[in-house]
């Protein structure tokens, strides 16, 4: 039988009848959902495409486009991503790292200067891009700031990390929600703004430090000037997670501070996500992809960057670290990229990575508004996660890390089930699951994450 073939069984129920691969390990205990055990809210999952990667997408051909559109943002087609991120502020023109035009790239004449914004109704592609997720019904917008305008800064760069200077932190926080005003003109609402992005670390291209000290600061200039135009506060973007959780007790032990700041957020570059920041507001993991030097498709290889590897760290993020949000970095990139998705320039068109289906395998079936369930599964072969869609759906997450398959029983509420599995031969390929019962037997594959949903 070719592996085409074998690849359109029902391999959940089938893989031990058709004697494929190893032996299967009968799991130590069942998994069983506790539907009165709710641990969080989730507010969505999203992507990035600032630094201009917009463009790449765009001078594909229409129907390329279409299809990228479809991966990242269709809940029935791909991954229906539910947060947009964009990036507010500018690089050197040019150069790899280049955002956009600034909204006002001349100083105006000092920081009590009468403003002076520009506005061009692209923003580097970010304009076109939050059309389209709208149309997807995406509406939860979260624009983040790399830098202020050099001129607002002790080391006069967008660039090179420097400081905000004490004069124009108002001048800033006006800044800031002017973009989002911009974008209203567009038709499109911004719903979360940050003011920083990894203040911990001075790079060559967009940065600026804040110390925790100095956000919490800022946080009280800002906050009530994006209260009064609509607008949430999400601080701090630090790049690891326990550098966030210095940001976060600033923030807490200040009054004024923690009044203003609604969701907490940090990237786990520098440090993993190994628990939960120290707040009861909610906390969004809002930037991550693997490190790696090499495009790579593949869903487990022990690369580190592969399709497994995102669906770990997504498991971590939402367990260890109890994250109301996820937020991919690139949704499309080009050359060595360990986005979701390469652009291959010469060729005009692209590559999907498994890292897209490891993504989608969350984020098209546990929806905005949906709660994390507890869960008692104590194979620890098995990371699970389980969740109630706002419409009543169940959605269980079984990640299969053994190299062997696993068969386990899972009692979930009753209903309609359907499986669907993801490893490197599936891409969530659906699979009904027999009966209307709470009680069911599924055989895991090795290495592989199988989606469990209940209606």
């Amino acid at each position: 039988m070719s592996r085409r073939h074998r690849a359109l069984l029902t391999p959940i129920l089938l893989f031990p009848l058709l004697g494929l691969g190893p032996a299967v390990k009968e799991s130590a205990s069942p998994i069983r959902v506790e539907q009165h055990g709710v641990l969080q809210r989730i507010d969505g999952f999203g992507f990035s495409q600032a630094f201009r990667r917009n463009e790449l997408v765009r001078a594909l051909p229409a129907a390329k486009q279409r299809e990228i559109l479809d991966l990242w943002l269709s809940p029935e087609k791909g991954a229906g991503l539910s947060i947009l991120r964009l990036g507010i502020g500018s690089s050197p023109a040019g150069s790899p790292y280049d955002l956009m035009t600034s909204i006002q790239p001349e100083d105006p004449g000092g920081p009590d200067a009468p403003p002076k914004y520009v506005w061009d109704g692209e923003d580097g592609g970010q304009v076109w891009l939050a059309k389209e997720a709208k149309r997807y019904g995406v509406n939860r917008f979260y624009a983040d700031a790399w830098s202020a305008p050099g001129y607002m800064k002790d080391n006069g760069s967008d660039s090179d990390g420097g400081t905000l200077l004490p004069a124009w932190r108002q001048a800033y926080a006006d800044y800031l929600v002017q973009y989002a005003r911009f974008y209203a003109r567009e038709g499109i609402k911004i719903t979360d703004l940050g003011f920083t992005n990894e203040p911990d670390l001075t790079v060559s291209y967009a940065s600026m430090r804040f110390t925790p000290d100095q956000a919490a600061e800022f946080v009280k200039v800002l906050g009530p000037t994006a209260a009064r135009a609509g607008l949430r506060v999400i601080c701090c973007d630090a790049a690891g997670w326990s550098e966030q959780r210095e940001y976060t007790r600033a923030i807490e032990a200040d009054p004024a501070a923690r009044r203003w700041v609604a969701t907490h957020a940090g990237h786990p570059y520098v440090s993993p996500v190994d628990g939960p920041l120290p707040t009861g507001r909610p906390v969004w993991m809002s930037e991550w992809s693997p490190n790696g030097s090499t495009w790579n498709e593949a869903w487990d290889d022990g690369s580190g960057y592969d399709g497994l590897a995102v669906a770990q760290q997504i498991h971590d993020s939402l367990t260890l670290g109890r994250a109301n949000g996820y937020v991919f970095w690139f949704g499309a990139s080009r050359g060595a990229t360990r986005g979701l998705i390469q652009i291959d320039e010469a060729t005009s068109t692209y590559h999907v990575s498994k890292r897209l289906w490891a993504l989608a395998a969350y984020s098209r079936f546990i929806r905005p508004g949906a709660v994390r369930l507890a869960v008692t599964a104590a194979d620890p072969a098995l990371k699970v996660t389980a969740f109630r869609n706002a419409g009543g759906s169940e959605v269980v997450e079984i990640l299969n890390t053994a190299t062997v398959p696993v068969s386990t029983r899972i009692t979930t509420r009753a209903g309609r089930a359907t499986s669907y599995l993801t490893d490197g031969d599936h891409s969530l390929a659906a699979t009904p699951l027999a009966g209307l019962r709470p009680d069911r037997t599924l055989t895991l594959p090795p290495r592989s994450l199988t989606t469990v949903v209940v209606r």
